[in-house]
């Protein structure tokens, strides 16, 4: 480690977006000191995206390969290939602070067993920005019982731990978008710490189509679906009051459509009756006899 450089690595899982995946590239450019590995887990096979990849490696980016599809298994494959214990995961279409590497390496060190998670600030529209968090309270999520904690494009992590741990789960494909829930559920039941650092800052980028954030929120509930399966399969009853819940903010989200007159791209909730029955069948036949 040099003034300059902290022996950490950066992950970012990437399906082929390079243009997303430059603005994130040039912002961990600009981080002092910065990480001295970043390792650009790539699922498309695209071209352009080893191009970008090799124009960056001045500051350590490499290109890692991954056939198959889904984040969770972008994120594990980063996790097995990374040189260094501490990772940083962020997502391709995420720019970061021009500290979040020393603030990461710095928080993470209080407790070197734990995963510390921070705020994800909206760039552009708020309502064309999924996921985001911005909460300038601290909170320690330890011996909590939750499965909305973690921000994974936002997160610092000990990688022997959370290998230990099992990583993210892989089953969860493309279609289901809740592996992060689910991987904050069980490392939270499993007892070990989780805290929100609002000093740990990155930003989400307004980018996609209303259609795209549709079938996103679709997704969003397909995976809840698949992890409420998942864990109710292993006799969880936990997951029948939350899928109570869901069900019950679905209808509000329907309810506030009729009376506000919003888009439904601007709700996720209205998302939930479209993907949440299906992908908790589809855990059904996953998980079944996994008790």
């Amino acid at each position: 480690m040099t003034a300059d450089v902290l022996d950490v690595t950066v992950v970012i899982p990437t399906l082929g977006r390079p243009v997303q995946l430059r603005s994130c590239l040039d912002s961990l450019s600009a981080c002092r000191p910065r990480a001295a590995e970043i390792l650009v887990v790539d699922q498309s096979g695209a071209e352009a995206v080893r191009e970008l990849v090799e124009s960056f490696t001045v500051i350590g980016a490499t290109l890692v390969p991954c056939r198959g599809r889904g984040v969770a298994l972008g994120r594990n494959v980063g996790l097995r290939v990374a040189a260094h214990e501490v990772v940083l995961i962020t997502d391709d279409d995420c720019t970061v602070a021009p500290e979040w590497v020393a603030t990461a390496s710095a928080l993470i060190a209080e407790n070197p067993e734990g995963i510390v998670t921070g705020r994800v600030l909206p760039l552009g529209d708020p309502e064309a920005v999924p996921s985001w968090k911005d909460d300038e309270r601290r909170h320690d999520f330890t011996g909590e019982v939750h499965g909305g904690a973690l921000f994974p494009n936002n997160m610092v992590l000990p990688r022997t731990r959370v290998l230990e741990a099992g990583g993210f789960d892989e089953a969860f494909g493309p279609a289901e978008a809740a592996e992060d829930n689910e991987f904050c559920y069980r490392w939270l039941r499993a007892g070990r710490s989780l805290r929100y650092e609002p000093s740990l800052v990155v930003w989400h980028h307004d980018w996609r189509t209303p259609e795209q954030l549709r079938r996103l929120y679709v997704a969003y509930a397909r995976g809840q679906g698949f992890f409420y399966a998942k864990h109710l399969c292993r006799g969880d009853v936990v997951m029948a009051r939350w899928l109570l819940r869901d069900l019950y903010w679905a209808l509000r989200g329907f309810a506030s459509a009729a009376v506000r007159r919003r888009p439904g791209w601007t709700d996720p909730r209205r998302g939930i009756l479209r993907g949440l029955p299906g992908g908790f069948v589809h855990g059904l036949h996953v998980y079944r006899g996994s008790r």
